[in-house]
């Protein structure tokens, strides 16, 4: 009896397919990155700084324990390896491109938000005395008491961009996405009680936390900028997520909905879609294993990753 195995639809024979289908999309990712450009290029708000107000803005000016490069490589580059691996491994080239296609909406729309946000706000560093007053001799205006800074006007302007945290927001928007895309390849809610599953899970979270907690030691944001972009990050992610994906409690949460609408529409005879798809256009097929003994049924076998962890590893 025939077979329907979990990685039928590769780069080479659905690619270019995929990438017609979804050219707005990627249209609309290069329009989000000019965007964020322009807004990095613009002047931000500078917001009233008096005398009186300098007492919480005297931190050291020091480097960063992350560099400004390194956001990225911890942000997209990890997750796209863990990604084109689950790939190499499934050869699902659906999951592929709507992880990367989320992923990369994920991180720029976080990106567009944050610094739209930070150009508004105008809110000044904890060191922004310094960046201020790099002699350390304050000059103030003699009537408002606001600041008459001295320093470099690049410098300046970095120091009006406190709030949210870019660091922090970008670093949840593609770790708390990669944290849903294996809770669901994993099954991580499957009630089997794999406490060793959510621990994996927790995993990138964890490192998007210690970016966060770097910027605050490091002088350049207040504990609420950084809170800020980990919320933010993390709602942008879980929305971009679930515009590709099915919630990873779901009987079907190990793939993206378009796996299943086409395998849906290639379906054999016989063969019912599940209720969990129904509720998507009602083209999912259900996640069971037929019996190889029923009369003319084909037998099904859709296998998660996370059944194979089970059943012995990734082999």
């Amino acid at each position: 009896m025939p077979e329907i195995q979990l990685g039928a639809y590769t780069l080479r024979s659905h690619g270019a397919q995929l990438a017609r289908i979804h050219m707005h999309d990627w249209l609309i990712l290069l329009l989000l990155i000019i965007i964020d450009v322009v807004l990095n290029v613009i002047e931000p708000f500078h917001r009233f700084v008096g005398q009186d107000m300098m007492t919480d803005l005297k931190y050291p000016l020091q480097g960063n324990t992350i560099p400004f490069w390194g956001v990225p490589l911890v942000a997209v580059v990890l997750p796209m390896v863990v990604i084109a691996g689950i790939y190499y491994y499934r050869k699902d080239v659906y999951d592929l491109h709507h992880a990367i296609l989320g992923l990369l909406f994920a991180v720029l729309i976080t990106g567009v938000l944050t610094d739209a946000i930070k150009d508004a706000v105008g809110r000044p560093r904890p060191d922004f005395f310094w960046r201020c007053f790099p002699d350390g001799k304050g000059v103030f205006d003699a009537i408002t008491k606001n600041v008459l800074c001295t320093g470099d006007k690049k410098v300046i302007k970095e120091g009006h961009k406190s709030f949210p945290s870019g660091h922090t927001s970008w670093s949840f928007a593609g770790l708390g996405f990669l944290a849903w895309y294996l809770a669901g390849k994993i099954r991580v809610f499957d009630r089997k009680g794999h406490v060793a599953k959510l621990c994996l899970i927790f995993l990138p979270l964890l490192v998007a936390s210690l970016v966060g907690v770097s910027r605050v030691d490091d002088y350049w944001h207040h504990w609420q900028d950084v809170f800020a972009g980990s919320l933010l990050g993390t709602t942008v992610a879980s929305i971009c997520y679930l515009q590709f994906f099915p919630p990873p409690y779901d009987a079907d949460g190990w793939g993206p909905f378009a796996y299943f609408q086409n395998l849906a529409d290639s379906r054999p005879v016989g063969v019912q879609p599940s209720s969990s798809m129904n509720n998507y256009n009602n083209m999912q097929l259900t996640n069971a294993e037929y019996d190889d003994h029923d009369s003319d049924r084909p037998h099904l076998a859709i296998r998660s990753i996370g059944d194979d962890i089970e059943a012995g590893g990734l082999r």
